[in-house]
């Protein structure tokens, strides 16, 4: 019965999904924000360490010489993390050339072309002369004009999570141009004795035309805000996915992929990835600015208080192989899986228990990630805990990764700890059975 039920849900769902997940522009949004991953991570952990004060006693040197550098010690996040859309664009642009197998390093280009045309630059004029003989008289208005900068300065709002979806469009479109120029013939080409750099360059003169007059045309000249126009068609999907709601169906999804053999992060978050990295961004622009952090169920709540261990939250099944296993299969699986799960690496239990198409532990690793999920997420809401703010190391042991990023929150370690506990308690009478089914082979062969 279930050898049929596994084979109809290949068949049907979980195949058709993988060859989704490998659409050339969903692997180009998913490249494109996976090479960001470095620079949200690094510039996180600047986040970080500006915000130690708030849980480091005020007379410690270190505190004060934070509290004093911390505007210098955040400007790491703010070229990186806080824009992380002009990164991010780059890389779906040259994934998505890549894939048409045309030049990556052009298609990059003209992505980041494209979306760059779409931020208008603001021109500050100089003062007035009422304001200039005001400044003349004041030291303090004097000074402060001298900080303000002249002429035309680049919004930096859109650069980062609000202009993710029109990035994602307008790099689309810029490659696509790309490979409509190219496989039309509509281009410049070089002669063959022109070095392929050189030839390349021409051959990109009419796209570049073409993405910028268009983009230019309706951003510029008609005066078409496209990014409020995106962002008022995305937002009930963003504010979607941070409901309990929400979070449990991509809880399900995911287990309920790996429990096939599928790897179900890469398949749901191809999809949700933007969406989680919107949240993420608000919540550290937020921490950042000193203002109240909104958002729950941003990507690290996942990583820290869901998947714990890895998917399936397996490092609590782990746990109980190395420790209370009576088989000696079960007992060799938990001293080489352990270490593993403690850096959130549970391949070597998923396959090796296994859980892929093992009825017994598929039920307990899709039931207790969607436990944590609630409790955590209402945990969150409540304020018992603080909302994530920071994308520490996916590798870290859990409590260390989930102090870090809750904004150095000791309630987060202590719940990341209790929520392991918990996922023992509901892990264990199915350990129990499938271990003694173990023990009971091993007898029945010796």
């Amino acid at each position: 019965m279930f050898d049929k039920f596994s084979t109809f849900m290949d068949e049907k769902l979980s195949t058709p999904m993988a060859k989704l997940a490998e659409q050339r522009h969903l692997r180009a949004i998913r490249d494109g924000i996976i090479a960001t991953l470095p620079l949200i991570i690094v510039s996180s952990m600047f986040m970080v360490i500006a915000f130690l004060p708030n849980s480091m006693p005020a007379d410690w040197g270190i505190t004060q010489f934070i509290a004093a550098n911390q505007t210098k010690i955040l400007l790491p996040y703010r070229v990186s993390m806080y824009i992380m859309t002009l990164y991010a664009v780059f890389g779906i642009g040259y994934s998505l050339a890549n894939s048409y197998d045309l030049d990556g390093l052009s298609g990059g280009i003209l992505a980041e072309l494209g979306f760059l045309l779409t931020i208008i630059p603001a021109s500050i004029g100089a003062p007035s002369e009422a304001v200039a003989a005001l400044a003349a008289e004041n030291a303090d208005l004097a000074n402060y004009l001298a900080t303000v900068p002249s002429g035309f300065v680049l919004p930096m709002g859109n650069l980062g999570s609000a202009g993710m979806f029109i990035g994602i469009l307008v790099a689309f479109f810029a490659v696509e141009v790309y490979r409509f120029t190219q496989k039309s013939g509509f281009k410049i080409s070089m002669p063959p004795q022109v070095p392929s750099s050189v030839a390349r360059s021409f051959e990109s003169l009419t796209p570049t035309a073409i993405v910028l007059i268009v983009v230019a045309t309706i951003t510029m000249f008609l005066g078409i805000n496209v990014h409020a126009i995106v962002g008022n068609i995305v937002s009930p999907l963003i504010k979607a996915t941070d409901t309990l709601p929400s979070v449990l169906v991509l809880i399900f999804l995911v287990t309920f992929f790996w429990s096939f053999g599928i790897h179900g992060v890469s398949i749901v978050g191809s999809l949700a990835r933007p969406l989680w990295l919107v949240l993420l961004e608000e919540n550290t622009t937020a921490f950042a600015a000193g203002a109240a952090v909104t958002n729950i169920a941003a990507e690290p709540f996942y990583q820290w208080f869901i998947w714990i261990g890895g998917s399936g939250a397996t490092l609590a099944l782990a746990l109980l192989f190395a420790f209370r296993a009576k088989s000696a299969y079960g007992k060799a699986l938990g001293k080489t899986s352990l270490v593993p799960s403690i850096f959130n690496i549970n391949e070597p239990m998923i396959f090796g228990a296994p859980i892929v198409l093992n009825p017994m532990l598929i039920i307990p690793f899709i039931i207790a990630p969607m436990v944590n999920g609630i409790i955590a997420y209402l945990l969150t809401s409540a304020g018992m805990v603080n909302a994530v703010v920071a994308s520490a190391p996916w590798t870290l042991p859990g409590p260390i990764g989930a102090f870090l990023a809750c904004g150095n929150d000791w309630r987060a370690a202590l719940l990341n700890i209790a929520l392991i506990l918990l996922d023992i308690v509901i892990y264990y009478p199915f350990f129990r059975m499938y271990d003694a089914n173990l023990l009971a082979d091993e007898q029945e062969e010796a």
